[in-house]
């Protein structure tokens, strides 16, 4: 009977060793979140499984074209996955053909499935605040984000993590690269 106790007692408190750590992890270092939607096509698909690194941002600052979940602002337990264009304090513009700039200067950058349509509320010049992010979809012409007023520029207390691993489907296992 001693020897019961003494192993049912090792049993929980292995299992609630493992609980605490499962829960560290979860909130501090990582956490499993599913694409819902086209916008990050062709970089990420819908359904897709991802692992988010939380634990990054922590040391140092989210930087351009990294790829970020953040809250939906209007809609509980709704995270948005895109990827960051303008860093803080630059001014971020759209003119009609679809090009970006940044500070002046054309962004070189190649994620932009196809030519933007609508610059959205970019159309004007968007000065970006010491804590805040311009993010846009892969997917320009099927993506809510940065240009659309209910998203709007992210704040840096708002980013969650960066996308790290995708997980499923199988067949496209791997590490995310952003740059």
């Amino acid at each position: 009977m001693k020897n019961f106790l003494k192993e049912a007692l090792s049993t929980i408190l292995y299992i609630l060793v493992v609980l605490v750590i499962t829960y560290l992890v979860i909130t501090f270092v990582g956490q499993r979140t599913q694409v819902q939607g086209s916008s990050m096509e062709p970089t990420l698909s819908d359904h897709d499984n991802l692992i988010v690194d939380k634990i990054s941002y922590r040391f140092k600052e989210p930087q351009r074209f990294d790829i970020i979940v953040f809250p939906f602002l209007y809609k509980e337990d709704t995270y948005y996955i895109k990827r960051i264009i303008g860093l803080p304090g630059e001014t971020v513009y759209i003119d009609q053909e679809g090009t970006i700039y940044i500070d002046g200067e054309v962004l070189d950058e190649s994620y932009g499935r196809e030519v933007m349509l609508s610059p959205g509320r970019a159309g004007e010049p968007i000065t970006l605040a010491e804590d805040e992010y311009f993010v846009l979809g892969d997917n320009r012409n099927n993506s809510s984000d940065s240009r659309d007023p209910s998203v709007g520029n992210i704040h840096r207390d708002k980013i969650i993590g960066k996308t790290w691993v995708r997980i499923w489907p199988f067949s496209k296992f791997g590490i995310l690269q952003h740059q």
